[in-house]
C-alpha cells in the first residue's frame, strides 16, 4: 500500500494539539521566570513563545496550500506550507536560540540568586509532561505513513513539512527542557546561578542546531523535491502494469505540499492508432489517480522505441497530448 492510499495523518489536529500545549507552556515558564529569576526557565519560555507562534503560521500555510489553482499560479499553491514551515525554523533559530544564549550571557554576567527555586522545578516537570503528549500524539500521526521507516530515515525522506516542523519542535522542548532542569537542579545543589545562566545558554545551541537542521530540510523541499523514492518506485511500477503501455521510459515527480505532479514518458504501441493511444492515456490517469489520491496534476508523453517503426505523426501525437 503506498503512502497516498494509506490512512492519512490528521496533520491540523497535531499542529493545534501543540499550539495549545506551548501557548499554556510559554505562560507557566514566562510567569515562573519572573517569580524565581531562572535564566533557563526565561530561555525556555522565548522556546515556547517561539513555538506557539510557530503553530500558527504552520495553519496559516495550510490555509494558504487549499487556495485553487490560478493562471499565476497554475499549479496550485501547495508550497505555501514549505515557505511557512522554513519561516517557523527561522524564527525559532532566532527567537528561540539566539535570546535565550543572549539571556544566559546577561545571567553569567551580572549572576543573581534563585527565589524558589522548587517552583521552577515544578513548571519544567509539568512543561515536560505536556510536551511529552504533544510529541506522542505527532508520533502517532507520523507512524500511519512511516511505514517501517526508521524515524531518522523517515525524517529525511517525507515531504510533509508540517510534521517535520512538529517533531523537531517537540523534541527540541523535551531535550531543552531537560537541559533546563539539570541547570536548576545543580544551581539549587551549588546555590550558584552561575549553571541556571550555562543551561540558558546550552537551550539556546540546541534549539540553533535543531532550527539549522529543520531549515536545511525545509530549503530542499521549497525549491522543489520528487515523491518519496519508494513511492515514486511503487508509481513507476504501478504505470507500467497498465493496459497499453510497453514500459515507462521516463518518471518526474515533484511534490506540491500535500498534492503531487507527475509526469511520464510512456512507450507505447507504436501500432495504435491516434485514438486508441488517446484512450490508453485517459484510462491510465483514471487509474493512478484512484491509486493516488493526492496525484493533482498527471501528464503522461506517449513514445515509441528506436527500433519500432517511425514515431507518431506530429499531427497524432498533438492528438493525443490534447486527450
Amino acid at each position: 500500500m503506498t503512502e497516498s492510499r494509506s490512512r492519512q495523518p490528521d496533520t491540523v489536529r497535531s499542529i493545534v494539539y501543540a499550539l495549545s500545549a506551548n501557548l499554556a507552556i510559554a505562560v507557566c515558564k514566562a510567569l515562573g521566570a519572573a517569580f524565581t529569576g531562572s535564566g533557563a526557565l526565561l530561555a525556555e519560555s522565548f522556546h515556547s513563545l517561539a513555538d506557539t507562534g510557530n503553530e500558527c503560521l504552520l495553519l496559516l500555510g495550510r490555509r494558504q496550500a487549499r487556495a485553487p489553482a490560478s493562471t499565476h499560479h497554475p499549479l496550485g499553491h501547495g508550497r505555501a506550507t514549505y515557505f511557512w514551515a522554513f519561516v517557523v525554523a527561522l524564527l525559532l533559530f532566532v527567537i528561540g536560540g539566539v535570546l535565550s544564549i543572549y539571556e544566559g550571557i546577561q545571567k553569567l554576567r551580572e549572576p543573581a540568586p534563585l527565589v524558589e527555586p522548587w517552583v521552577a522545578v515544578a513548571i519544567v516537570l509539568f512543561a515536560m509532561a505536556a510536551e511529552g503528549i504533544s510529541l506522542r500524539m505527532a508520533l502517532q500521526q507520523i507512524d500511519k505513513v512511516r511505514r517501517g521507516l526508521t524515524l531518522w530515515r523517515w525524517f529525511r525522506e517525507t515531504r510533509r513539512s508540517e510534521l517535520i516542523v512538529v517533531l523537531g519542535e517537540d523534541i527540541a522542548a523535551l531535550a531543552g527542557l531537560a537541559l533546563a532542569l539539570a541547570a536548576l537542579a545543580a544551581t539549587i545543589a551549588t546555590d550558584n546561578a552561575v549553571y541556571d545562566a550555562a543551561g540558558s545558554i546550552a537551550v539556546g545551541v540546541l534549539l540553533m542546531v535543531v532550527a539549522s537542521g529543520l531549515a536545511i530540510e525545509i530549503k530542499s523541499l521549497l525549491i522543489g523535491e520528487s515523491a518519496p523514492p519508494r513511492l515514486r518506485s511503487e508509481i513507476r511500477a504501478f504505470i507500467k502494469e497498465q493496459p497499453g503501455i510497453v514500459d515507462v521510459d521516463n518518471l518526474i515527480t515533484m511534490q506540491q505540499g500535500d498534492e503531487l505532479l507527475i509526469v511520464v514518458e510512456a512507450r507505447m504501441d507504436s501500432h495504435a492508432s491516434a485514438a486508441e493511444l488517446a484512450r490508453t492515456i485517459s484510462d491510465c490517469k483514471a487509474a493512478i489517480r484512484a491509486a493516488f489520491p493526492s496525484a493533482a496534476w498527471i501528464f503522461i508523453e506517449p513514445t515509441v522505441a528506436r527500433h519500432e517503426e517511425r514515431p507518431m505523426r506530429a499531427e497524432a501525437r498533438s492528438r493525443v497530448r490534447a486527450g
